[in-house]
This record gives C-alpha cells, structure tokens and sequence, in this order.
C-alpha cells in the first residue's frame, strides 16, 4: 500500500446541500459516477452513516469491462464530511465547504500501487468533473 495522497477538487455552481443530495443519493450517482461517455454506471447503493455501506457498479457501456466501487464509512457529517476504507484498505475523505452560492468538493484519497499517479488523478478527477457538469446541468 503506498503512503501517497492524491487530492481532486472542483468548484460547483450550486449550494452545498444541493450538491450533497446529488453526491450521495443513488438515482444521481447513477448519472454521473464514471469518467468518461463510453462507461456508465447502472445501479448504486448507499448507506450514508458511520459503519454503511456504499457500493456503485462502474462499467465500459460496451461490457467489456467492469468492477464493483465499495466502502464503508468511517465518519459523515452532513453536508460537510465523508470518509470511507475502500475494500482494498484506503481511505478517501470528501469535504463540501460552501463558497457564497458555489459548493467546493475537495476529495483526499490514498494512492494504489498498480497505477501511475497521474492517471489514477486523472480518472477520478474525469469523474468528479462529470458529477460538476451534472450538477450544473440539473
């Protein structure tokens, strides 16, 4: 396990409890959770407390590729904080700080060891780039 941190962040044009709805229920997560137009993800779940679950289907649309993303949460304070253990042992955090009507989503996460730095930043940074643009859209 690699003692790297990566950290993705993006500014939302909309209030923090907006962008919190559409973060952690699943109907938008399906909309947004996977980086680029040739995935999708079909279904998620979530159990948005202390000791939940949350587990989201990513998939290449043309189903030659897929995996299931799983945590469980380690703290949630509502319309602030998330940190979850992903089943491989990292830790991701996830803080939301309002910026007068604009949201700030900044996400910390260790690092794997199968993957270049720059393109495991890359896809999660795709990722939460789409879940601005869905945001802003919706």
């Amino acid at each position: 396990m690699s003692d790297t941190k990566i950290t993705i962040e993006a500014t939302i044009s909309a209030d923090t409890q907006k962008v919190w709805s559409y973060w952690t229920q699943p109907a938008h997560i399906t909309k947004w959770n996977f980086a680029s137009d040739d995935w999708q993800c079909p279904w998620a779940t979530n159990d948005l407390r202390k000791g939940g679950k949350y587990s989201a289907r990513m998939e290449a649309k043309d189903g030659s590729f897929g995996f299931e993303f799983s945590a469980i949460y380690d703290e949630v304070i509502e319309y602030e904080k998330m940190t979850y253990t992903i089943g491989d042992g990292r830790e991701v955090t996830t803080e939301f700080k309002a910026e007068g009507d604009k949201t700030k989503v900044t996400t910390v996460f260790d690092a794997e060891n199968q993957n270049p730095i720059e393109m495991q930043r890359g896809g999660w940074q795709s990722i939460l780039d789409n879940f601005k643009s869905y945001v802003e859209s919706n």
